[in-house]
């Protein structure tokens, strides 16, 4: 039986499909709400798929089901399943590392600390993971303050302590613990301060909160204001670690939300986890799309990830758009105002964050893949059909219409490719007119090429300027029949938007994007370059016309004379005599008339 024939038997039931290689590997796991229908649309015509999944169709060769009662259940054994298999073309976890949890051990006097390995035998409670060590480390130290708990190893029972097993350690003598170890605090008073703590890990603070207020209020009621002070300064702390937290207006808020944002065949999530109105549990997760998949797909991806490692999800989801998964007992919610709004915005903020720091990761551990991807996202703001791989940038430089000059830089890759930089001066143009200078050295500069590398012709040109050095520039290139081949793009300073030929309106790419530091980058580096040239240029013109002018003067004698003396002013007052001790008496005599000529009228 052929693998159409096969699926073609397929139910219309909620379920989970396996695709095989011809080795008997499993390539490729799928959940689906009706199996028939969603297998069915791998097996179409193949101009109506993607390359890559045409690639994935083509290594089909068995595919197998299996039937399950909901939509939710399929999530859940898909995810399983491909954790299982680690198939070639799923949507795949990028990074492999440990995040912290903090444990809570199941001892008869637990000790509370942060691991990266879970074992739950033996009732130990594990809070998290936190995607920040920092973050635990915090909440241990909140902990600490509040609680005088032990941090030791011993095993400590009650039977041990009765036997008098163990001494109180420098712990107890600085106040630090409460020497449970020697029968200082009972079991019952040790076990109120762990339920205490796990509250607070499990967003239930507020309860904690009004706790210690109805205490305090009971001691003052009796006049023991002892205990009431105690109890006001817990609450205190409470309240100023509560302060340090993010918390919603809604203090009784419980929620799941989750963010994403997508990057070429990646995805960067944020999930954040709200009970009792704060943030108790924050994770980013990386993702890699081997094939091309639908937000929605990898979103109902990055859920069975969260509810496989939390567990239930909360009534309540915040998402940015809707999975392609019904949850039973769950609501997706999109929103658009208030609390909720501003939550998923913090989320966003996260998988931005996340985003950003993964690529400034992968430009020291992965420089190649680094430099493509900020490619893509240029590629994609400026709306190009291919990588700008090659761009070059143009810009003009005179003072008052002097020494009219250009340059031209060139990035290979998104980094300087200094060989292959260029200078011009300005031959056609009279005058400080930036416009023409811009069109005559675009047109000198691609009319060479076609001539001499008609196959090393840039994606993309950025000429450092406003509308009107664009148009001139894209009049060049419209003479020389290069306007459908290359896109030209001008970035002014003042606000550093982006100017397209044609559209009246500026494009204004993210101030944080690495695809704007390297229009930034290219524009810099063609002013940097230009500059220099055009000093260099101002720099001979006044020499030459002061020494280089006068008979006798060549370009050894001018360094000799400039060295010595240190400008052309102390030449002129310089005594006859010390010049002649360097160039002679007869060249330093004309020198000397040449530089004073109001001392030697007629």
């Amino acid at each position: 039986m052929t693998v159409k024939e096969k699926i073609a038997l397929f139910p219309h039931s909620p379920g989970v499909y396996r695709y095989y290689d011809s080795s008997g590997n499993v390539i490729y796991v799928g959940k689906a709400k009706d199996l028939h229908k969603r297998v069915a649309q791998y097996f179409v015509p193949p101009e109506r798929l993607n390359t890559k999944t045409r690639l994935l169709v083509s290594r089909i060769a068995d595919a197998q089901y299996s039937v399950v009662d909901s939509e939710a259940d399929a999530l859940l054994l898909e995810n399983n399943l491909i954790k299982q298999y680690k198939p070639k073309y799923n949507i795949l976890l990028k990074d492999s590392k440990t995040y912290p949890w903090i444990c809570v051990t199941g001892d008869e006097f637990p000790k509370v600390f942060i691991t990266r390995r879970m074992d739950k035998s033996g009732g130990n409670r594990y809070f998290g993971p936190y995607s920040s060590v920092l973050h635990a480390r915090n909440l241990i130290g909140f902990f600490s303050e509040m609680y005088p708990l032990r941090n030791c190893n011993l095993k400590i029972t009650s039977e041990a302590i009765l036997r008098k097993k163990f001494r109180p350690c420098l712990n107890f003598h600085l106040g630090r613990c409460r020497g449970c170890c020697v029968g200082g605090v009972s079991k019952e008073e040790y076990q109120g301060w762990i339920e205490e703590i796990v509250h607070l890990l499990t967003g239930r603070g507020g309860e904690i909160l009004q706790h210690y207020r109805a205490l305090m209020g009971e001691a003052a009621e009796r006049l023991d204001f002892e205990t009431a002070q105690i109890y006001k300064e817990k609450a205190a702390s409470l309240e100023k670690h509560y302060s340090k937290s993010i918390i919603t207006s809604s203090m009784d808020t419980a929620a799941d939300v989750f963010s994403l944002v997508f990057d070429v065949n990646e995805a960067f999530g944020n999930f954040l986890r709200i009970r009792g109105g704060a943030v108790i549990q924050s994770l980013n997760l990386g993702f890699r799309m081997q094939i091309e998949e639908e937000p929605s797909a990898v979103l109902s991806a990055f859920i069975a990830e969260i509810e496989s490692k939390f567990g239930t999800l909360a009534k309540e989801v915040i998402v940015p758009f809707l999975p392609d998964v019904e949850i039973e007992g769950v609501t997706f919610r999109i929103p658009v105002r208030g609390d909720k709004l501003a939550l998923l915005e913090l989320s966003a903020k996260n998988a931005k964050e996340f985003h950003f720091n993964s690529i400034k990761q992968k430009e020291h551990t992965d420089p190649d893949q680094y430099r493509l991807s900020v490619m893509e996202d240029l590629r994609k703001a400026l709306g190009m059909e291919v990588l700008p791989r090659h761009m070059e940038c143009f810009d003009n430089s005179n003072i008052q219409g002097t020494n009219p000059v250009a340059s031209c830089v060139v990035f290979r890759d998104g980094e300087p490719s200094k060989k292959d930089y260029r200078k011009f001066k300005i031959k056609t143009v009279i005058g400080a007119n930036d416009f023409a200078s811009m069109k005559e050295v675009v047109n000198r500069r691609y009319s060479r090429m076609l001539a001499e590398a008609p196959d090393d012709l840039p994606q993309l040109i950025v000429i450092d300027g406003g509308k009107g050095q664009l148009d001139a520039a894209y009049q060049a290139l419209a003479e020389l029949g290069l306007t459908e081949q290359l896109t030209v793009v001008g970035l002014a300073k003042r606000l550093e938007e982006v100017i397209r030929v044609g559209d009246p309106y500026p494009l204004f790419i993210d101030r944080n994007s690495q695809a704007l530091k390297v229009l930034q980058h290219i524009r810099d580096e063609a002013h940097r370059f230009g500059i220099t040239f055009h000093r260099n240029l101002r720099s001979k013109a006044q020499i030459h016309s002061v020494l280089r002018d006068i008979k006798g003067v060549g370009e050894k004698t001018e360094q000799r004379l400039l060295l010595h003396f240190g400008s052309v002013a102390r030449i002129a007052s310089a005594p006859v005599e010390d010049i002649a001790a360097l160039v002679g008496t007869e060249l330093a005599l004309r020198i000397h008339r040449e530089l004073n000529p109001e001392l030697f009228p007629g």
